[in-house]
């Protein structure tokens, strides 16, 4: 298909090209025997390709393809997944040193620069305290951070349940006095004698 295309666009830009040029003169300055005999140059030019060439060319075998395999499916298909988690490249840096100062840290540093542990020692952040003081703040504050979430717990679950029993009793005061208020002491009415639930 592309070989025959190429043919007859040679075909049709050879020719005005061909019709365009003057027959050459002879080496000895007389003119060509087509001038000298009457017959016109178009009628003793012949095309640069012939009907006979052309057949050859689509009889012939296509050329290999300079790209070979371009028109093929493949029959395979590839992926490559690899699980990707962001929080280990945008994981933020620990930056936990120790437990805050009072104030915060700006604050601590402020205080200790403008007041000078050796010059005001009482100025300091713990000096109010001795060290038994300082002692009984540490076990406290260890008890507090291994056992005080299970205290809390503890604390939250007892004060729910206080909370749901005084809702039972709130709600059995509530129909017993709506009872009360009916005709026949509510006997018409089922929840006057359905067992409350505990």
């Amino acid at each position: 298909m592309r070989l025959c295309s190429l043919m007859v666009a040679a075909i049709l830009v050879g020719t005005p090209v061909l019709a365009q040029e003057q027959p050459p003169a002879s080496s000895d300055g007389q003119p060509s025997s087509a001038v000298d005999s009457g017959t016109s140059a178009k009628e003793e030019t012949t095309l640069p390709v012939s009907v006979d060439r052309i057949r050859e060319a689509l009889a012939a075998p296509p050329p290999k393809p300079l790209l070979r395999g371009i028109d093929e499916r493949p029959d395979f298909a590839l992926t490559v997944e690899e699980k990707v988690i962001l929080e280990d490249f945008f994981k933020p840096e620990d930056f936990k040193v120790g437990p805050v100062p009072p104030g915060g840290l700006y604050a601590h540093e402020q205080q200790r620069v403008l007041s000078n542990s050796v010059d005001q020692p009482l100025h300091q952040p713990y000096a109010a305290f001795s060290g038994g003081e300082l002692l009984t703040l540490a076990i406290q504050g260890l008890l507090f951070k291994y056992l005080g979430q299970e205290v809390v717990d503890r604390a939250v679950a007892a004060e729910k349940a206080a909370d749901e029993a005084a809702a039972r009793e709130t709600v059995l005061k509530a129909i017993q006095a709506y009872c009360a208020a009916q005709p026949a002491g509510g006997a018409a009415v089922e929840i006057c004698h359905a067992p409350v639930p505990r």
